[in-house]
């Protein structure tokens, strides 16, 4: 579904989850683990129980705040600070959010 140009996806969790996945804009899976997913990265936090570990919105915020640029919470992190250096846009961080908070 992510590949196929002709029908993209349309909801923002599809879309998030797509941009996850991929290697080459979201990165995130060269890290992290998902399950399901092949090939994932062993380096940092499982994505998992995220919607318990961000519930609310002020979790919505937290997590959204961590993807935009991590090292406003950690400055010693490695992960990429998508916001600042435009790896992401705003859009796309956004429907990242609501991918990671159905884990």
């Amino acid at each position: 579904m992510c590949k196929d140009k002709e029908n993209p996806p349309k909801d923002a969790v599809t879309k998030g989850g797509c941009i996850v996945a991929d290697r080459r804009k979201g990165v995130c899976i060269n890290c992290h683990q998902i399950a399901g997913a092949a090939q994932a990265g062993d380096v940092a936090t499982r994505l998992e129980n995220v919607a318990a570990r961000f519930a609310g919105e002020d979790g919505k915020k937290r997590l959204r705040d961590q993807i935009y640029d991590a090292r406003k919470a950690n400055p010693n992190t490695v992960m990429p600070p998508f916001g600042p250096h435009a790896m992401l846009s705003n859009d796309e961080i956004d429907q990242v959010v609501e991918f990671l908070l159905t884990l």
